[in-house]
C-alpha cells in the first residue's frame, strides 16, 4: 500500500530536528537526524557498521536485553504480562505465534474482549518459517526462532492512549537515554505492515545498518484481500530482543550474540580454525548482500572474499561450517521450544514444522561431522533457556524422549531412500519426463524426509533444480491452518438465517432435557428454526440428536440440526410446521443419553491418557456417536496393550470416583489465566465467553458439548480398539454404558463358541490356543518337508526333458494347482540343480499364474527371468516383472498357456542373442 506523505508528519520529528530524506538503494522514505544521511541505514542499503564497534554503553546479553525492555516500558505505565505458549492453539487460523499481536487477535483487536492490561508489555517468543533458507547465510539477520518485544496500547473512540507521536518518543528514549545510542546514528524507514488479519503504516528503526524494531500503528483488518479501517487503533511495536542485544555486543554475528556458549561449543568440536575477526569482516559486508537466490549467495561470496583478501576457497572453510552450526543453534532452540508445548514431529499441521526442523538439523550436523549431537544440543538449549522459560525444564524428558524417536525414524525413512527414488524416477522415465518437477522433490521432501540435495545425487541422469528457497516454500505449505469444509446446505442457509434472533439454547439450561414447546419463527424448505430448541446440533465432534417436531395432529422427523452462527436450524423429514405455529419437540432420549456419556468419557480418557503417557499428549480430534466414539491422542509411539489397559484402568478409575462435572461460562481471558491454555485441548473454541467443563482436579476444557453432571453416569468406558490414522496419533476406539456391556457381551459369547468348539473351558483357552498352533506349526514343517522332497523329485526329473538354446538348458511346465509358494520352490529347485537352467512354469487354476527363475550360469548369457515373465503375462492379458534371477506375472486368458510356453522359447533365444 502507497504510504501518504504526511502519514509520519509528527511532533517528534519535527521538534527534534529529524529530516524525511528518500534513500537512493531501496526508495523508502526515511527520518533522520543526520543532513548529511546517504541511505536509510537499513540492510542491504548499509553494510553493518557495529560489529567490532556497538553504539550503546555496555553489551547486554538476550536475558539483560529482555529485562531492561520490560522494565522500561514497566516504568512507563505499562503492565508487564506472561509470553503466551509458541503453538497459537487459542486460533484456528494459523498453528504458530508469529509476532506478540497475535497474542491478542481477533478479540482484542476487534473488540471482543477487553485486552489483559491497558497499555501493556510482553517480550513474547515468535516462530516464523518465512525466510527458513536465510538462516545461516544472513548471520543473524533471519532466525526462526526470536523473541518479540510487544508493546501495545489499544486506542479506543472513547478512549485514546497514545498513537504515533508517543509511540516512537518511547522507542527513541529507550535506545538513545538508556542504552546510549547516539541518536543521528538512528533512523526511520516508512513502511506499511500486515499480518495475522490486521495492517497499518509502520516505520522501522535501523542503527549501523541493523534492522532493530518495527513500530507498527495498526488500524486496518484485512478481508478478502481488502483493508476494512477499524475503530480501534492499535499500537503493535515488534523490537527485536535479540538484534538490540547483538547491536549492544557488536559480536561477529547474531547467533554469537544470542547462543555464545553453543556456538563455542560447536566451534570446537567441528574444529574450525580462521577465528572470529574473519567471520566478523564478513558479516560486516553480508549486510549489504543480496541472499534471495542460491545465484545471489554465490556471488555474496565471492565478493566477500575479494573485499577481505582471501580465496573463495579460504572463505568457503570458514563460513560454510560456520552457517551450518547457525541454523543447528536456531533450529534445536525452536524445537526444544515447540515439543515443550507437546507438539509431535509428524507430517501434518505444527508437527510437520518441528519434522522439518529436527531433518535440517540432522541434516546440518551429518555435514559437520557431529550427527549424533542432536539430543545433546537440545538438551543445552532446554538448560539454558529454561531459566528464563520454566516450561522447558519441566517437559525435558519428553522433549528427548519424542527427539529420539524422531531421529530413529529418520534414519530409517533415509536408509530406504534409495530404492524410494529409484521408484519415482522409473515412473519419471516412462512418462517422458527428463527434469524432476518441483512437485515430486517436495513430495519426497513431505513424504520420505530426502532432502533435494540426497535426491539429485541418486538420480544422475535426471535433471533436478533445486528451487533457491526451498525449504521456505515447505515450510509455507503447513504454516497456515486449512478452513474447516462447509457442506453446501450450511451455506446455502447462512444468508437466510442472518437476519433471525438467536436460538435459546435449552439444552445448557438442562442437559437433561428432552421434551420442550416452541415457536416456528422461520421454515426454510425442509429446514425450521424455532425460538427455543434443547435439540443439541452437530458440533465439537458431537453427533447432533435426532428425534421429532410435534404440531396440531402431525408429527415429523428431526434428521438433523446444524448450527449456524447463533441459530439452531432443524431438518425434518415430512411437511413442515409454519411459521409462528406452536410445535412440541421430543429429543430421542436414549440416544442424548449415550451422547452425554461418550463426550464425558472423551474428557476422562484424554485425562488418563496425560497421566499414562505425558503432558505431551493432547487431543488431536475426536468423534462421538451414539454406538462408539473415538479419540486421537498425540504420542511418538505406538501404545502398547500394557498403556491401553492402563488407560482404560484408570479411566474407570475416574468413573467410579464419581467426580462432579461442573459447567461454567467464562470470558475467554479469565478461563485463560485459571485453567492456562490446555483447555483448548479440543481446538479453539469462538466468542467471547466459553464454556468450561470441569472434571474436578482431572480435566479441565473449553467445551460446547452435552456431558453427564458426574463421572458415575458414564457406567463403564470400554476400548475397543486402537488405531493408528496418521504419524504422531493414536486413536482409541471406545463405548460407554450400555454400547460397552453389548462390546463385553459378544465378547464373551465369542470366547464361550471358541472354547466349546474346541472342547476346553474358557479360562484353559489360552493353553489350548497355544497347544493347537503348536500342532499347526508341525504340520506345516510336515508339509514343507514334504513339498521339498517332491520338488527335488520334480526337479531331477524336469531337467531331463530340456531345449537347449545358446547353452541354456529351458524348462518348461504346465502345473494344475493354486499353490504359489510350491511353484515358486519348483522353479528355484530346477536352476539350483542346473544353474545353466531357465524354468518356465504355468500354474492354471481358473487364471493363470506365471513363474520364472534364471540360474546364475543363465543369467551370465543374457537370460533375464523378471523380462520373461513380463513378456508371457502379455501374452496371456495380464502384467508381470521381476529380478533377473526370479520373476512372476498372470493373465485371465487360461486358453494361452501353451501358446505361452511356445513362445518362451523365442523370448530366450532373442534375450541371449543380444
Amino acid at each position: 500500500m502507497q504510504i501518504k506523505d504526511d502519514e509520519f508528519e509528527i511532533p517528534f520529528f519535527k521538534t527534534n530536528g529529524f529530516l524525511r530524506k528518500e534513500c537512493p538503494h531501496c526508495g523508502a522514505h526515511y527520518w533522520t537526524q543526520d543532513p548529511e544521511s546517504q541511505n536509510c541505514g537499513d540492510a542491504p542499503c548499509q553494510k553493518y557498521t557495529f560489529i567490532g564497534s556497538p553504539p550503546t554503553k555496555r553489551p547486554f546479553t538476550v536475558s539483560e536485553m529482555r529485562s531492561k525492555f520490560i522494565q522500561f516500558f514497566e516504568k512507563n505505565g505499562h503492565t508487564p504480562i506472561a509470553p503466551y505458549p509458541v503453538i497459537a492453539r487459542w486460533r484456528d487460523d494459523v498453528y504458530l505465534v508469529g509476532a506478540s499481536i497475535f497474542d491478542f487477535q481477533p478479540y482484542v483487536t476487534e473488540g471482543v474482549l477487553p485486552p489483559p492490561a491497558n497499555p501493556l508489555v510482553v517480550s513474547q517468543p515468535c516462530l516464523r518459517f518465512t525466510d527458513l533458507d536465510n538462516v545461516g547465510p544472513t548471520a543473524g539477520r533471519h532466525l526462526v526462532i526470536f523473541e518479540m518485544g510487544g508493546a501495545h496500547a489499544f486506542n479506543y473512540p472513547e478512549r485514546r492512549l497514545y498513537w504515533k507521536d508517543e509511540t516512537i518518543r518511547y522507542h527513541h528514549k529507550l535506545l538513545t537515554g538508556e542504552l546510549g545510542v547516539k541518536s543521528e546514528d538512528v533512523t526511520y524507514k516508512e513502511h506499511f505492515w500486515s499480518g495475522g488479519g490486521n495492517a497499518g503504516p509502520d516505520v522501522e528503526a535501523c542503527v549501523a545498518g541493523l534492522e532493530i524494531s518495527t513500530l507498527v500503528f495498526m488500524s486496518y483488518k484485512t478481508a478478502d484481500g481488502d483493508l476494512v479501517e477499524m475503530p480501534i487503533k492499535t499500537v503493535d511495536t515488534g523490537y527485536g530482543i535479540e538484534r538490540w542485544a547483538w547491536l549492544s555486543q557488536g559480536a561477529p554475528s547474531g547467533f554469537h550474540a544470542i547462543y555464545p556458549e553453543l556456538i563455542d561449543k560447536l566451534v570446537t568440536q567441528v574444529g574450525i580454525t580462521g577465528g572470529k575477526s574473519l567471520i566478523g569482516e564478513a558479516t560486516k559486508l553480508s549486510g549489504v548482500m543480496n541472499f534471495e537466490t542460491l545465484k545471489d549467495r554465490i556471488e555474496a561470496r565471492q565478493t566477500i572474499a575479494a573485499a577481505l583478501g582471501v580465496t573463495i576457497e579460504q572463505l568457503d572453510a570458514v563460513l560454510r561450517p560456520m552457517e551450518q552450526i547457525y541454523v543447528v543453534a536456531d533450529h534445536t532452540k525452536a524445537l526444544a521450544f515447540m515439543l515443550s508445548e507437546a507438539v509431535i514431529p509428524s507430517n501434518v499441521a505444527e508437527g510437520y514444522l518441528a519434522r522439518l526442523l529436527t531433518r535440517r538439523s540432522l541434516r546440518m550436523l551429518k555435514l559437520l561431522g557431529i550427527e549424533n549431537a542432536l539430543q545433546e544440543i537440545v538438551a543445552f538449549q532446554i538448560d539454558h533457556w529454561s531459566k528464563d522459560f520454566h516450561r522447558l525444564a519441566e517437559m525435558k524428558n519428553e522433549t528427548l524422549e519424542a527427539l529420539a524417536v524422531e531421529e530413529e525414524k529418520y534414519r530409517r525413512t533415509i536408509s530406504r531412500g534409495a530404492e524410494t527414488v529409484e521408484k519415482i524416477t522409473k515412473d519419471l522415465k516412462v512418462r517422458g519426463l527428463q527434469e524432476m518437477p518441483e512437485e515430486t522433490l517436495i513430495e519426497l521432501y513431505d513424504s520420505h524426509g530426502l532432502v533435494p540435495e540426497m535426491v539429485k545425487e541418486l538420480t544422475p541422469n535426471l535433471t533436478v533444480k533445486i528451487p533457491d528457497n526451498f525449504f521456505s516454500i515447505v515450510a509455507q505449505r503447513h504454516t497456515t491452518a486449512p478452513a474447516g469444509e462447509e457442506s453446501p446446505v450450511i451455506t446455502a442457509l447462512k444468508t437466510k438465517v442472518s437476519q433471525l434472533q438467536a436460538t435459546r439454547l435449552l439444552y445448557y439450561e438442562d442437559e437433561k432435557m428432552t421434551q420442550f414447546k416452541a415457536t416456528v419463527i422461520a421454515v426454510l424448505n425442509h429446514h425450521v428454526v424455532l425460538d427455543r430448541t434443547c435439540f443439541y446440533p452437530e458440533g465439537g465432534g458431537q453427533a447432533a440428536d435426532i428425534g421429532s417436531l410435534k404440531y396440531g395432529d402431525k408429527t415429523v422427523q428431526v434428521t438433523d440440526v446444524q448450527k449456524i452462527g447463533g441459530v439452531v436450524v432443524h431438518a425434518v423429514d415430512g411437511r413442515p410446521p409454519t411459521v409462528n405455529e406452536e410445535v412440541e419437540g421430543f429429543v430421542e432420549p436414549e440416544r442424548r443419553r449415550s451422547l452425554m456419556r461418550h463426550h464425558t468419557a472423551t474428557h476422562i480418557l484424554i485425562g488418563a491418557a496425560r497421566r499414562i503417557l505425558g503432558e505431551h499428549a493432547w487431543q488431536a480430534g475426536a468423534r462421538k456417536e451414539e454406538q462408539k466414539s473415538r479419540l486421537d491422542i498425540s504420542h511418538y509411539r505406538h501404545l502398547t496393550p500394557e498403556q491401553v489397559a492402563e488407560i482404560e484402568k484408570i479411566a474407570m478409575r475416574t468413573v467410579t470416583a464419581d467426580l462432579p462435572v461442573e459447567f461454567a461460562w467464562m470470558s475467554r481471558q479469565e478461563a485463560e489465566k485459571k485453567f492456562g491454555f490446555r483447555i483448548y485441548q479440543g481446538g479453539a473454541v469462538p466468542g467471547r465467553e466459553i464454556r468450561i467443563v470441569n472434571i474436578k482436579g482431572w480435566d479441565t476444557e473449553a467445551c460446547g458439548g452435552t456431558h453427564c453432571s458426574r463421572t458415575g453416569e458414564v457406567g463403564i468406558i470400554k476400548i475397543l480398539k486402537v488405531e493408528r490414522p496418521q504419524d504422531g496419533v493414536e486413536r482409541l476406539i471406545f463405548a460407554t454404558g450400555e454400547q460397552a456391556l453389548d462390546y463385553i457381551q459378544e465378547k464373551d459369547t465369542l470366547l464361550s463358541q471358541i472354547a466349546e468348539t474346541i472342547d476346553t473351558p474358557v479360562e484353559k483357552l489360552p493353553e489350548a490356543v497355544q497347544t493347537l498352533m503348536e500342532r499347526e506349526r508341525e504340520c506345516r514343517k510336515a508339509i514343507e518337508r514334504f513339498q521339498a522332497e517332491t520338488a527335488d523329485k520334480e526337479a531331477a526329473e524336469a531337467v531331463k526333458s530340456t531345449k537347449e538354446i545358446s547353452g541354456v538348458k529351458l524348462v518348461t511346465l504346465v502345473k494344475e494347482t493354486a499353490d504359489e509358494k510350491a511353484m515358486i520352490l519348483l522353479s528355484s529347485k530346477i536352476t539350483e540343480t542346473n544353474p545353466e537352467a531357465v524354468a518356465v512354469i504355468i500354474a492354471r487354476d481358473g487364471t493363470l499364474r506365471i513363474f520364472v527363475s534364471a540360474g546364475p550360469k543363465a543369467q551370465e548369457k543374457g537370460a533375464h527371468a523378471g523380462e520373461i515373465s513380463r513378456e508371457l503375462a502379455q501374452i496371456v492379458d495380464g502384467g508381470g516383472g521381476g529380478k533377473p534371477y526370479f520373476g512372476q506375472g498372470g493373465g485371465s486368458k487360461v486358453e494361452m498357456a501353451d501358446e505361452a510356453l511356445r513362445r518362451a522359447e523365442e523370448i530366450v533365444a532373442r534375450q541371449l542373442a543380444k
